[in-house]
């Protein structure tokens, strides 16, 4: 495949074929992210998304899944990512499995009607990052919508039928905005009751505007215990059903997992093991 850096893509996917159908981000301004900051945003054409995708058949044979990249593929038309996923079955005669990278705003371009076609053609599962549920932290951040908006997207993609793997970022509120953050994060996750939920910790990046914001003492990031600290308040607070929540990225800490709320309990006796004995994974570890 010819793929062009950076090709990022859920822990989730690492066995599916990672489909390039765009080529960076079309929002492109979060002050934390710089993923695509010396990438602008293309749309590949179908003859090079066909090609990509011959290659593939003849590299791997039949496949089950596949997600498309890159930042927020469901930007396209509905009909043109139709057209992709009908040649995706085309191919692969034992696809299963589509998924996408989405800003929450992007599901509210779409009508219930196109998602609800998205879903009858196998794109089962669009990952939000949400980072945060306060609006004072979505806007510092330059996200380019509101706690409301991000819930309207996400309740309008589960009513379609389409599953949701959200992310929430530990640290993205900076150490005078962590409580906030925090709260106001589980009250967001509390109304969406996504399928999955992750939790990353935010790692900042020198081509970022926040690095910018850190150098001059504008940002503060708490230090590792207090993002669990951090976490222990989201968790306390929220109130999810058969919800899959997951830790185990390799920018965190502390790798936790379970069904929320059936193993709230346990996840919440395990972290504060953790902040009480300090064991958590060295810096030499992490990475984004």
């Amino acid at each position: 495949m010819k793929y062009q850096e950076y090709v990022i893509r859920p822990p989730s996917e690492a066995r599916s074929f990672i489909l390039q159908v765009t080529l960076g981000c079309s929002h492109n301004q979060c002050a934390f992210c710089g993923t695509y900051r010396d990438i602008p945003f293309q749309v590949k054409s179908l003859k090079e998304i066909h090609k990509d995708i011959l290659m593939a058949k003849n590299y791997y044979g039949d496949l089950r899944r596949v997600f498309l990249a890159d930042g927020n593929a469901l930007i396209l038309p509905t009909e043109r990512l139709l057209k992709i996923i009908d040649y995706l079955k085309e191919v692969f005669p034992s696809l299963q499995r589509v998924g996408i990278y989405s800003r929450a705003s992007d599901i509210l371009l779409k009508t219930s009607e196109e998602l609800k076609a998205l879903k009858s053609a196998g794109m089962n599962i669009f990952y939000v990052g949400l980072e945060s549920g306060s609006d004072k932290v979505l806007s510092i951040m330059e996200k380019g919508y509101t706690h409301a908006q991000a819930v309207k997207g996400c309740l309008k993609a589960q009513e379609s039928g389409i599953k949701l793997s959200t992310i929430i970022l530990l640290g993205i509120g900076g150490k005078d905005l962590a409580f906030e953050h925090a709260l106001e994060s589980a009250q967001m996750l509390n109304t969406i009751n996504p399928r999955y939920l992750s939790v990353l910790t935010l790692t900042i990046l020198k081509n970022t505007p926040l690095y910018i914001k850190q150098k001059m003492g504008i940002f503060q990031l708490p230090k590792p215990k207090e993002l669990l600290e951090e976490m222990k308040i989201f968790l306390e607070n929220l109130n999810l059903s058969g919800c899959i929540f997951r830790t185990n990225h390799a920018s965190n800490y502390l790798s936790l997992e379970g069904i929320l709320n059936k193993d709230q309990e346990r996840i919440l006796q395990e972290l504060k093991q953790a902040l009480k004995v300090g064991f958590l994974r060295p810096e030499f570890l992490r990475s984004l």
